[in-house]
């Protein structure tokens, strides 16, 4: 049955490509509450196809779209986060409606690359978010002492959050402290690390007024997420090897008054078991 759905999808790429837009202008908007749940799907883009064991896991579009489908039809789930390929196949799925949608900007520092600091907006910008009549904008930042790329990238998220405000959308921002290990870019997770990163992402820009964070689960949250008001969604991030010791490092965060909802992708989509249905479910039990 989805085969079929996905062969309906190619074929309005081949002939009829207008229908994205004419979707997006249909599609039923969502407001953002006090709780969020978000999948995210913008990993592909970076060539991270990674998930768990599987080096390619998210290699398989059909594979994808079909567990995003699954996701995103689950209770509780409020909206998406992704490129402009995978939302515009989720458009044409008619899995969006109702939901809110987040779309990704910075997807140039592609993995395991020499210049994967120097994080090019590759991906959509302010101007097409609002055509899309998308709801915001999710850039990453991250912040390596060691390479002087670190200052471009972080001059174009700031200008990304300027337009993205002008237009009253969210402006996402994903901040880390890194560094080269081994030639490969690693996140320091400490927690003395994210403070710094929250207090540099909390400041882009000529206001904050509609500046969300996207954050790790790290020790010591209580004390991290004191770094700044900005409301923060938690980061899912990789398949974990304890799912309940990762749902329950999320559930503690919940509770911290900043702390509005999680983005997770790789961690709900492919989980150990394949079951995203209950993954997913599990994680909006925790809000």
């Amino acid at each position: 049955m989805f085969t079929d759905r996905l062969a309906e999808v190619v074929d309005a790429r081949v002939h009829r490509p207008h229908v994205i837009v004419e979707a997006a202008a249909r599609r039923r908007r969502a407001y953002v509450g006090d709780r969020l749940v978000l999948i995210a799907a913008d990993h592909p883009a970076r060539g991270a196809l990674r998930a768990g064991s599987r080096p390619l896991a998210m290699a398989d579009r059909a594979d994808l779209l079909e567990r995003l489908c699954v996701a995103l039809e689950r209770p509780g789930v409020d909206g998406v986060l992704g490129t402009a390929d995978i939302l515009e196949d989720l458009l044409l799925l008619g899995a969006l409606d109702g939901k809110i949608v987040v779309g990704s900007m910075n997807r140039g520092g592609l993995a395991g690359t020499t210049f994967e600091i120097d994080d090019r907006f590759t991906g959509y910008d302010a101007d097409a978010l609002t055509a899309m009549h998308f709801d915001g904008g999710k850039m990453l930042l991250r912040i390596d002492p060691d390479d002087p790329a670190t200052a471009s990238t972080m001059q174009s998220c700031a200008q990304a959050v300027d337009t993205l405000a002008a237009r009253r959308l969210m402006a996402m921002v994903e901040p880390f402290i890194s560094h080269r290990v081994d030639g490969r870019v690693r996140n320091d997770l400490t927690p003395d690390a994210m403070i710094r990163a929250i207090s540099v992402a909390s400041g882009l820009g000529g206001t904050s007024a509609y500046t969300w964070l996207k954050v790790p689960v790290v020790p010591e949250m209580e004390r991290v997420m004191a770094a700044s008001t900005l409301p923060a969604l938690l980061l899912g991030g990789e398949v974990p090897a304890d799912r309940d010791a990762a749902f329950d490092g999320w559930q503690k965060a919940l509770q911290l008054p900043t702390v509005k909802g999680i983005v997770a992708g790789r961690s709900l989509l492919y989980p150990t078991d394949d079951d995203v249905a209950g993954a997913v479910d599990t994680a909006v039990s925790l809000l």
